[in-house]
């Protein structure tokens, strides 16, 4: 007995048609250039005044950096002991870095892949923490940091620092590890692999655009951090760019030279570590923001 063919309609083996493009598909070009062109206008005027004022000579008004010099970067650099703040802050930013990374990820695995009575409750309170702004810790630090004798050490920005850093970048690295399948560590388990070693063997490598967003941001917000390096540093050999770019600001005169020089030593260290971890730094932004 033969089963009946199916039916089919005639309008089956029609080819389907290309959408029509209606009218408000088709933008000019100049509604979409134009929005684009007024925005980085206004995002590049800001820095080639900066360096402008960093190039052209002192009491110069062109607006064009030209004789060009570089006495403003040697004044800061020298006289100004620009050398030493960019090394502070070199130290404070590394050390930041590898501390908050370290934590984060022993704390973020454990908020993945553990269950606990408390879980809830200490989520809610990293979430809260993030609302707590930077000048409300100062007192409670600087009494801490008095009893543990680190004040004007760069050792108390370091901790401040990784303190403040902690609560953010363990959420993003808790997120990120749920997007790993425990599957792939229990394989490593059922081969004789211990925790420690399947972690580190099998989920680790797979958290590289995660950890490198995480430390990318504690890196650069220990660079740009002013206030726990002016509270905790009283000696002038231990502070900080930030600390040293406000020395060059007094109540009688600004020299805008010397402090368009000292913020582009600033800037150019954070555009460099930017330039070569930005596919990095989307990927893991945007994987550690999805929940698991």
């Amino acid at each position: 007995m033969t089963l009946p063919a199916p039916r089919t309609s005639p309008e089956a083996h029609e080819p389907r048609r290309p959408r029509k493009r209606r009218a408000w598909d088709e933008v000019p070009r100049w509604q979409i250039y134009l929005p684009l062109g007024i925005y980085l206008l206004f995002t590049l005027i800001p820095f080639y005044w900066i360096l402008l004022f960093a190039l052209r000579p002192a009491g110069s008004t062109s607006l064009v950096p030209w004789p060009m010099t570089f006495e403003h970067f040697e004044m800061v650099w020298t006289e100004r002991s620009f050398g030493a703040y960019f090394q502070n802050s070199v130290l404070v930013g590394i050390a930041t870095l590898v501390m908050t990374t370290v934590i984060a990820l022993a704390g973020g695995y454990a908020l993945a892949r553990f269950d606990f009575k408390v879980k809830q409750a200490f989520m809610l309170a990293l979430l809260c923490s993030q609302f707590v702004p930077g000048a409300l810790l100062l007192v409670p630090l600087f009494e801490i940091f008095g009893n543990l004798q680190l004040i004007n050490s760069l050792g108390s920005v370091i901790i401040a620092e990784t303190v403040f850093q902690l609560p953010l970048s363990m959420i993003l690295i808790s997120n990120f590890i749920k997007n790993v399948p425990v599957s792939l560590e229990e394989a490593a388990w059922v081969d004789g692999c211990s925790r420690f070693r399947a972690f580190c063997a099998v989920v680790l490598p797979l958290l590289r655009p995660g950890l490198i967003a995480v430390g990318s941001f504690a890196f650069v917000h220990s660079w740009n951090h002013f206030l726990f390096a002016l509270m905790f540093l009283n000696n002038p050999e231990l502070q900080t760019i930030p600390v040293g770019l406000n020395t060059l600001m007094s109540a009688d005169s600004v020299d805008l030279g010397a402090l368009a020089a000292g913020g582009i030593i600033a800037a150019v260290p954070v555009v460099i570590v930017f330039a070569f971890i930005q596919k990095w730094l989307i990927t893991g932004f945007s994987a550690g923001a999805v929940k698991g």
